[in-house]
Parts: structure tokens; sequence; C-alpha cells
């Protein structure tokens, strides 16, 4: 039986070590300028917690360590609301982390160490099979086994909606996207999907179009900046970004694809669970870490629906 507003997340959990520095070292160069921080991490952690602060049920199925940085995720992740209880700690592997070089100019380069979210199993999918098939909403990406992903899809129910954030981006198995109900790939991801490479908001239709034809009821292309263009059989939309302050983009995409999945989940239309999530995504990148900042007015309860079950 479908739960409305569940939304269940399929993904990874990682700490974020975040090195603010002057300039981004060139090969062979130290630069010891450094401030480090750390955050919560982890796209599929991320976009948990995005949707569970527009007001979603939310669950997480994962895997972290069996140290003290999984017990610390585990516990923060509860902190917002999300629920743990699909969160397996692998006895035989560290929890996840990202290493974030972050400069001035607010853009990123970060190196991923995955860790335990490489021991999500099939058996742990099947494990939440009875969770999968309720939830109203389905979100996964890829930085946790494909096997995982692939067979999260096929236990979601006939009147879950499928969200897949292709990133980052591998190669999937055929007719996998066919029960995608929303594609979501940044203009690289499409790139390696089509073959083809894109530039623009332009670009970004003609990249809808051809992942379309891949097999997802809708594909949601996003530029960063740029906004995101929305392509559906009946919809085909560009929705500019608000003018921002960038002071670190990372997390910004994770945020957009949480709050669409708690809009998607509370029943709003595609293309206002986009524009949503877009104004999410860019007052994201005006902090540091990839902790997601949902204003109050963007919370999904707002725009008509019933509140969390």
């Amino acid at each position: 039986m479908l739960t409305s507003r569940l939304v269940v997340v399929v993904g990874s959990v990682n700490v974020d070590y975040v090195m603010k520095l002057g300039h981004r070292p060139a090969p062979g160069e130290t630069v010891s300028d450094g401030v480090l921080e750390m955050h919560p991490g982890g796209k599929g952690a991320n976009q948990a917690v995005a949707a569970a602060r527009c007001g979603a049920a939310v669950e997480m199925v994962a895997c972290v360590g069996a140290d003290a940085a999984g017990q610390t995720r585990i516990a923060d992740l509860a902190g917002e609301r999300v629920g743990t209880g699909h969160v397996r700690r692998a006895p035989d592997a560290l929890t996840g982390v990202a290493f974030v070089m972050l400069t001035p100019d607010g853009e990123n380069a970060i190196a991923t160490a995955a860790g335990a979210n490489m021991a999500l199993a099939i058996e742990d999918i099947e494990g939440a099979a009875a969770l999968i098939g309720k939830a109203r909403v389905l979100v996964a990406q890829l930085e946790v086994p494909l096997a995982a992903v692939a067979r999260a899809v096929q236990l979601a129910g006939p009147e879950t909606l499928v969200l897949l954030n292709c990133a980052p981006y591998v190669a999937m198995p055929p007719n996998m996207l066919d029960s995608v109900d929303v594609l979501v790939a940044n203009e690289n991801e499409a790139a390696a999907m089509t073959g083809a490479r894109f530039e623009g908001v332009e670009g970004a239709r003609r990249a809808g179009k051809l992942l379309l034809s891949l097999g997802p009821r809708a594909a949601v292309v996003t530029l960063g900046p740029l906004g995101a263009v929305v392509v559906a059989p009946e919809i085909e939309q560009h929705v500019p970004a608000p003018k921002v302050r960038v002071v670190d983009t990372t997390g910004a995409g994770d945020a957009f694809v949480g709050v669409l999945a708690a809009h998607l989940g509370a029943g709003n239309p595609l293309l206002e669970a986009v524009t949503i999530g877009t104004a999410v995504g860019s007052a994201t990148t005006e902090q540091r870490g990839a902790s997601p900042v949902v204003p109050e007015s963007c919370m999904a309860w707002r725009a008509g629906a019933a509140g969390p079950d």
C-alpha cells in the first residue's frame, strides 16, 4: 500500500573533509594556508536530509562503517528526522569520505573514497523491499553499487515514482531507465549518457530530448548557475536559477534532488518541484559544506499538500 509522501533514499553516506584554500594547488605545489572543516556528506544522505527538511517522511537505505564516523553519521541522520533502520554498519569497511578543496570563487575539487558505501548489497535492498514498495518516491544515485540501485528500482511499487540522479555517471544495464520516472543529470552526465556534448540552455533542451529516448518518462538537465531544463512529453521548459553570492557549490545538486523528491511526493507538478529545487540548490551555494539550505517557504507542505504521515 502506497504511503503518501514517504521518500526512500537508496544511496551513499560520507564524511566530508573540506579544505578551504587561497588557491587550488598546481601539480607538485604545496599550499599551506588551508583551513579544515568536517561536514556530513554523501549524495544519498544529503538528498535525504534535504527531503526531510522539506517536511517529507524519509527513510535511508545505506551502509556506513563500524567506525566512530559511521555511528556519528547515523546519529546525524536521525537528528534530521531521517529513518535509519535500514542503515547497516559494515564490519570490515570504513565510512565513506570525501576530500573537498574549496577556493574563494566557490568552486571545488572533490576526491572520494567510497568505503562502506560499496558494501551496500542486494540483500540490503531486499531487506528494505516492503519499505521501497510502499514509498511515494524512491530516490537513488550512483555512489553505491549499481546492482543495488538496479534492484531497488525493480522493487519500486506500481505507484512509486522513481527518481534517479545519475551521478557520478556509470554505464547502466539495458532497460533500467525504462523504470525511471524522473532522470536528473548535469551537463557532463548527460553527455556521457548520450555520447554528445551540450552547452547552455539550448544544448540542455537537446540533451533532455535525447535522454528521454533512453527510457525515462521525464528528464531534468541541471545547469548550475543557469538553472535547469525540464523535458517531458508535454513539457520543455527552462527554469532559471536566482542570482546568489556563491561560497561553495558542494551539495547544491543534492539539495536540488532532495527537494524535488519531497515536492513530487507531496503531489506537486514536476515543473513546480524543479523550480523550488532550483531555488534551494542556489541557496545552498551561499554557505560552506553540503548541508542543504531549505527556507520555510520552500517546505512541501506549504504548497498545499497534507502534512507528513
